[in-house]
């Protein structure tokens, strides 16, 4: 604990160093640094807004904000000659929170013996090596990686036999791995993205049977939070003859199976582009001002357990919470665990460039981002410009891509583990806790220790008192 205390002092006395220095200002201009620095700030907050919802002038002007603005506070501190304060007071600032997020990472890693402990799930239980595992393997996934890797010579090596998914024929996961299943499989893998994982998941739980992850597909976020090694899927095979199994949690949207994500709202209906796989953002780029309509776009109401979570962009509901929810999806945002029974609940709300600009500026503490966990959520439905879709309303729908109300006036757009779907409201999330049991090597490297969330008030304790650490962070 002694270690703890003293990285919370050190963060605590360079948060004050910063603090002290820009308010002396090492002869004035302290005050200046900090406000015209957030006011860049929420000027390139706005300017991508503006980039993002709208098309034309507009959209150029918001390009032109959002690079101008930092550029322009540089300048000023050079030009008032503040430069040297703003780098060093920048510096002081970088170093608190480095010691922070060390002392708070510390803690959480500490038991009450003192002795280090892995938060992710780092034990599983020995079974039996399977006698007959059936992988279902996709060699398109990935950009090929069951070729590139050599996974079905690996595989048939180990014993295991492999069914190769036709990339040209549209083909039924769930239906081969149900036949798998009568055969006789007592294990099923799958060697493909998210959203074909979470398929043949489904059929594996239902049967109770272990399912193998190999992480051949694109993003692996399912891989990654299991810690299996995502850059060679061989290791994962090495399952079959040293494993260890885990209970994880199942997310359940309207009855279809998810091992990561839902999503609703702006970026669910982007992804039902046909031309989105293919040119990511370049499709965004194309349909977010008819989405986003300057702010008055289509909205969202859900129910997080007792929670009201009214008119919504965008909504974002995962099998466990992120350890740092990052509203932007960022690749390296991972759910220290999949066991704790609760969905991680992500709601984003932002009323034109005054909203971006104060989501900017506060982060977490902003009046449109809402982050909780529930036990059930429930997207009752989708509202076209504040009327709801099923008086009519059609506002706000990109050319090509159908109105709420066009089809059927009760549906909207979900994308399930990046997958695309239509689906009836109301839309309900639920967790199915331990259903799914996974084998992962026992060599694997590890999901990593990811990043504490900051809590200023805690590195106050711990810098003054002599906390527990079994009272967490």
């Amino acid at each position: 604990m002694a270690e703890v205390r003293g990285l919370a002092r050190w963060a605590l006395g360079a948060a004050a160093a910063a603090a002290a220095l820009l308010l002396s200002g090492l002869g004035g201009g302290g005050l200046l640094i900090l406000l015209s620095g957030l006011v860049g700030l929420a000027c390139s907050a706005v300017g991508i807004w503006y980039f993002l919802a709208h098309r034309g002038p507009l959209r150029v002007l918001g390009a032109l904000l959002a690079v101008g603005a930092p550029l322009l506070v540089l300048s000023l501190y050079i030009v008032w000659g503040l430069w040297l304060t703003a780098l060093l007071a920048l510096g002081l600032w970088s170093a608190a929170l480095v010691c922070a997020r060390a002392a708070l990472r510390r803690l959480r890693d500490l038991d009450g013996n003192g002795r280090g402990r892995r938060t992710d799930l780092a034990h599983g239980e020995r079974r039996p090596r399977p006698r007959r595992p059936v992988l279902i393997m996709n060699p398109k996934s990935g950009g090929g990686k069951v070729a590139r890797f050599g996974l079905v010579e690996r595989a048939e090596k180990l014993g295991a036999r492999v069914v190769l998914i036709d990339p040209s024929v549209e083909t039924d996961v769930a239906a081969l791995a149900r036949e798998a299943v009568a055969d006789g499989a007592d294990l099923l893998g799958v060697a493909g993205g998210d959203g074909t994982q979470a398929l043949v998941a489904a059929v594996a739980a239902e049967h109770d049977l272990p399912f193998l992850v190999i992480s051949a597909g694109t993003r692996n976020h399912f891989a990654l939070d299991l810690g299996l090694d995502r850059a060679d899927p061989a290791t994962c095979l090495d399952a079959l003859v040293d494993g260890e199994e885990l209970r994880v949690d199942l997310g359940s949207v309207s009855g279809r199976a998810f091992v990561n994500t839902v999503s609703f709202g702006v970026y669910a209906d982007v992804v039902q582009h046909p031309e989105y796989r293919d040119a990511k953002a370049g499709t965004a780029l194309d349909v977010l001002p008819d989405l986003l309509q300057g702010g008055e776009g289509d909205r969202l109401d859900a129910v997080a357990d007792d929670v009201r979570l009214s008119a919504q962009q965008a909504l974002l509901v995962s099998n466990n919470p992120y350890a740092a929810p990052d509203p932007f999806g960022a690749a390296a945002a991972r759910r220290p665990r999949l066991d704790r029974g609760r969905l991680g609940v992500i709601g984003i709300r932002v009323d034109g460039a005054v909203g971006a600009a104060e989501m900017a500026v506060r982060g977490a503490q902003s009046a449109g981002l809402n982050v909780l966990t529930a036990t059930r959520v429930e997207v009752t439905g989708k509202t076209a410009g504040g009327i709801p879709a099923s008086s009519g309303g059609g506002a706000g729908v990109p050319s090509g891509f159908p109105a709420p109300g066009a089809v059927d006036p009760g549906s909207i757009a979900v994308a399930v583990d990046g997958e695309a779907l239509i689906l009836p409201t109301p839309v309900v999330c639920t967790l199915r806790p331990g259903a799914l049991r996974v084998l992962v090597p026992r060599g694997r490297p590890g999901a990593g220790d990811p990043l504490p969330p900051m809590d200023w008030r805690r590195i106050i304790q711990l810098a003054l008192h002599h906390p527990s650490p079994r009272s967490g962070t």
